[in-house]
């Protein structure tokens, strides 16, 4: 694609709203990336499968990074708005970051990057930008924030810190590089330092791209087929559970985040045996069928009963509480796991970085989450330790920003 360079001085004012100058910082950033396009180096490692430099368009009716195959890597950055931040600043951010992660989704370095190569292999990046709550109330656009768009009630099963919730403004930063979200997380921070703080990162990691056919659904760190329900991307019923056409105008084509960070009690969960895990999930973990099903996407059958009468898909199974009965109902999960480093005695820090999309929390998430809270025998091996909603804005045209119906 043909780069397009904004006037370096109207970038920066941007950032202050006043008259500093940036030349010499671009001229010297300019200068690094020629000399370093002119230097000579060993020739490239030909690869028959160029993973590196696929590309995922930024611009076009809906934001990256929901419809699109999930990557093998994410970082999910939450950011706390400075104090003062209103919605002439925040539209300010929100040109910077859009036109950053424009480039760098291309392959195209930031503005004033001073390490331009890392920006050389997208290998498929792409930046989602959400808007948390308190977003709506810092800019005085409170009145346009989406009913359902607030901060979970408490569940009984939640242990939640601190640490790990809330946030004004998400970057979802994904990729099948972990040296390409890294840097694209730095650049979109950098942006943002005027303007926020960042209140959490969270990373998260799938099979490494290639490993699997892309069909194929992944498994959580429990060893759980997760993502079976899922409606189908690129589907009328994905567009009816995901896409928002009701509610707020700016948000129409944008839809709304659900993020939990999820523990999983691995030491426990290793000591059961086979027949206890796929009682409790509902499904057989060597394939992710159904216990009444051959094959993953089986229907679940919670009628069916075993030679004793008992139903053979426990009503209190992950899979029966999380079931809905409309397609509107669905929600589009698209998890990573994440794996801390253990404890002195080496206890495992891990688990679960769920990503649920869905048109509306309130109608969607909350009903299938009261199930599972009340009742889901998975909640003996799994914890809620983080919590967060955001609202997703529509995508963009080139030329726009995200954001601009509601901040423009």
């Amino acid at each position: 694609m043909t780069e397009r360079t904004p006037a370096p001085v109207s970038r920066r004012a941007l950032l202050t709203g006043g008259a500093l100058t940036v030349g010499g910082a671009l001229a010297g950033a300019a200068a690094v990336a020629a000399v370093r396009r002119d230097a000579a180096g060993p020739a490239p490692v030909s690869s028959t499968v160029d993973y590196g430099l696929q590309v995922v368009p930024f611009h076009g009716e809906h934001q990256a990074g929901i419809e699109t195959p999930a990557q093998a890597h994410a970082a999910f950055v939450a950011l706390t708005l400075g104090a003062g931040v209103d919605r002439e600043a925040l539209g300010r951010l929100m040109r910077l970051l859009t036109d950053d992660a424009a480039r760098l989704t291309q392959g195209t370095a930031a503005l004033a990057d001073g390490q331009p190569e890392l920006a050389a292999v997208p290998a498929r990046l792409t930046v989602t930008f959400g808007f948390g709550p308190g977003l709506f109330d810092a800019a005085g656009l409170a009145a346009k924030r989406p009913e359902s768009l607030q901060q979970l009630p408490p569940f009984g099963i939640d242990k939640l810190q601190p640490q790990w919730c809330g946030g004004d403004l998400l970057l979802q930063i994904c990729a099948d590089d972990p040296v390409t979200v890294a840097h694209a997380q730095r650049m979109l921070v950098k942006d943002a330092r005027a303007f926020a703080a960042v209140r959490w990162v969270q990373r998260g990691f799938r099979r490494g791209r290639g490993m699997q056919d892309d069909g194929v659904t992944q498994r959580n760190i429990l060893g759980q087929v997760d993502g079976t329900a899922n409606p189908q991307p690129g589907t009328d019923v994905f567009a009816g559970a995901v896409w928002t056409d009701d509610g707020p105008q700016w948000l129409h084509g944008g839809t709304t985040l659900v993020l939990r960070r999820i523990r999983a009690e691995l030491e426990t969960w290793d000591a059961a045996d086979t027949v206890g895990k796929e009682f409790a999930v509902g499904r057989r973990l060597s394939d992710g069928a159904p216990l009444t099903g051959r094959t993953e996407h089986d229907p679940l059958d919670l009628q069916a009963k075993n030679a004793n009468g008992f139903p053979v898909i426990s009503e209190f199974s992950h899979a029966a509480r999380a079931h809905v009965l409309s397609d509107r109902q669905r929600i589009f999960r698209r998890p990573y796991n994440y794996d801390e480093a253990p404890a002195a005695d080496g206890t495992a820090d891990a688990g679960l970085i769920f990503a649920a999309y869905q048109r509306d929390i309130a109608r969607q998430f909350l009903p299938i989450q009261r199930n599972l809270a009340e009742a889901d025998l998975l909640n003996d091996w799994i914890t809620p330790i983080g919590s967060a909603v955001f609202a997703v804005p529509p995508g963009c045209a080139a030329g726009g920003w995200i954001g601009q119906g509601l901040l423009g």
